[in-house]
């Protein structure tokens, strides 16, 4: 059995420009080593925050890679450059806002900023697109929060079949 291919995808100029390097994408890939069972492989990828780079990149990993889940940290607050969620709509079939309310909603025990967080989620064809912050702590707390429901959104739209450690993490899948 082929690992499967999960696409992460870091937004930020500074770190595409070499100024500080990009810890955001290897939090989320340490993340998923923890805590996934299925056998999966990382396609990661630095764009800077720019909306054509980072659709042509959602395409990319979604289409040509054969991503069933992309996960994107960076570029979801309100400063003029943060343009992740707006890329990621220009690419979804279908936008699932939920993710993005749940993630705000856990947030903001940790502290009052959240609120401007503009996290979302979105399926192209038989992939999820997840938008997450740029903070490796926050990538953990909205992880923690949403991945629950993650595979079963999976196995909904034909995408790959994720399974988590039980002993780290229990998805919700209905009884068969």
């Amino acid at each position: 059995m082929n690992p499967v291919k999960i696409g992460i995808l870091t937004a930020s100029d500074r770190a595409q420009a070499g100024i500080y390097p990009d810890r955001s994408g290897p939090a989320i890939a340490d993340w998923f080593q923890s805590h996934l069972q299925t056998p999966w492989t990382p396609v990661s990828r630095l764009v800077a925050d720019d909306s054509t780079a980072i659709a042509q990149t959602l395409i990319a990993l979604c289409d040509g890679e054969g991503c069933g889940l992309v996960v994107t940290t960076g570029g979801t607050g309100p400063a003029p450059r943060d343009v992740t969620p707006e890329a990621t709509a220009a690419v979804c079939d279908k936008m699932l806002p939920g993710f993005g309310e749940l993630m705000r909603a856990v947030s903001l025990r940790e502290v009052p900023t959240a609120i401007l967080s503009r996290q979302t989620a979105g399926v192209r064809g038989r992939s999820l697109i997840l938008n997450l912050p740029g903070k490796p702590t926050s990538i953990a707390t909205c992880l923690a929060a949403v991945f629950p429901a993650v595979p079963y959104c999976l196995d909904l739209i034909g995408g790959p079949h994720l399974a988590t450690d039980p002993a780290v993490m229990v998805c919700f899948r209905p009884p068969t």
